[in-house]
């Protein structure tokens, strides 16, 4: 007989407790010192019973997708966060979310993670429908949030065993599993250390051991790097590539494009809840020029006299970096532009710093379609 949220037996002592106010995380406490499996416990609270008799729903994914998101759509009032979104993940790759604040990039990742339903749309996970099944979604995945989620008055092994006891392993795997992380991430020196007195970076990495724990499949990571310093970031990327050399499947959003650019075997860019580009780094790249001259001026003063002088000589107009000092054009025909824009300035009076020809960044792809988004919008 199918189970509903009324009759679960969890149901009444969830409202009972929660008239009584007493938090989530209380409440999780209380029912998994009492036995109770997390997963029972968290589909009561986010008012979801999965039927006793329930069947997955396998969804032949595409080309081996192991994520395959269908016209996703999720509306906050008017604003449309996630706008008819589709995209695949395949198996054992990483798929670099890029987008500015607000874009919908955590948006999708809360509803990948069964944390937050769709107004319309699929989503499937190893073969599972996230909407119709969460509970057996959340078997086989880790998620690492924003913002490290550990518990500081415990010490770094103590945090791992506890997540360990939340997934009902038996007591020898979690002892087994502990150690091995605290030395995959090399955290075993502070293993006995409150977390209260970890760094940033040693924070990051204990979080992302704790997303493993259970051994996912699917490894979320959303924005792992913020606030980071540059040595603790290049340390997380490689924790990550091991990862995904041991199979793991990652799903990364972030706003650092050196980051997708390192890790992400594809990219999908995504503006207003809407996906303005995918591809590779290097097809994204191609999608502005065949190239970049980039110029220095000895004299940042005259760099709008520079500009003005520049224009119509690349296959774009040129664009001016008053902080960093140096003027940029897409170009087409790399030497020849680079030739025509020392002669133009030489010609002026304008001294060069420096001159180089190189390769469209990312970041450079990421202004120029959020910018034609936002002129889009206007």
């Amino acid at each position: 007989m199918n189970q509903t949220k009324e009759d679960h037996p969890l149901t009444k002592y969830i409202a009972e407790a929660s008239k009584q106010g007493l938090s989530k995380a209380q409440i999780i406490k209380t029912l998994t010192d009492e036995g109770w499996r997390i997963n029972d416990i968290l589909d009561v609270i986010l008012e979801r019973i999965l039927p006793e008799d329930v069947k997955v729903q396998e969804v032949a994914p595409a080309q081996d997708a192991i994520i395959s998101v269908r016209s996703i759509r999720k509306s906050y009032g008017k604003v449309a966060a996630l706008d008819n979104i589709s995209l695949d993940v395949p198996r054992g790759s990483v798929l670099g979310l890029l987008g500015p604040n607000g874009a919908g990039k955590t948006t999708l990742v809360r509803v990948l993670t069964t944390l937050l339903k769709p107004d319309s749309g699929t989503a499937i996970v190893s073969g599972i429908n996230v909407a119709e099944n969460p509970s057996l979604v959340r078997n086989h995945i880790g998620l690492a949030g924003q913002y490290a989620a550990i518990d500081e008055n415990l010490t770094g092994k103590e945090n791992l065993e506890l997540v360990g006891k939340l997934y009902h392993l038996a007591p020898e795997v979690i002892v087994a599993r502990t150690q091995d992380l605290l030395e995959r991430f090399s955290l075993v020196d502070a293993a006995n250390r409150t977390a209260k007195t970890y760094s940033g970076g040693m924070r990051r990495r204990l979080d992302l051991a704790a997303s493993l724990v259970g051994e996912p499949e699917i490894l979320f990571l959303d924005e792992p790097t913020t606030g980071l310093d540059p040595r603790s970031r290049s340390e997380l990327w490689e924790v990550i590539e091991g990862l995904v050399k041991d199979g793991t499947t990652v799903l990364l959003t972030t706003q650092y494009l050196e980051e997708a650019d390192y890790l992400a075997d594809n990219i999908i860019m995504i503006d207003h809840g809407k996906v303005i580009a995918q591809g590779t780094a290097r097809e994204l790249k191609a999608q502005i020029g065949g190239g970049v001259v980039e110029l220095h001026l000895s004299d940042k003063r005259r760099m709008t006299e520079a500009t003005q002088l520049l224009q119509g000589v690349g296959a774009e107009p040129a664009h001016v970096d008053e902080v960093s000092g140096h003027i940029t054009i897409p170009v087409e025909d790399g030497a020849k532009t680079l030739v025509e824009a020392v002669r133009l300035l030489y010609t002026a009076g304008l001294e060069l710093a420096d001159i180089e020809l190189r390769k469209p960044t990312l970041d450079e792809v990421f202004l120029k379609l959020t910018e034609k988004g936002a002129s889009n919008d206007k």
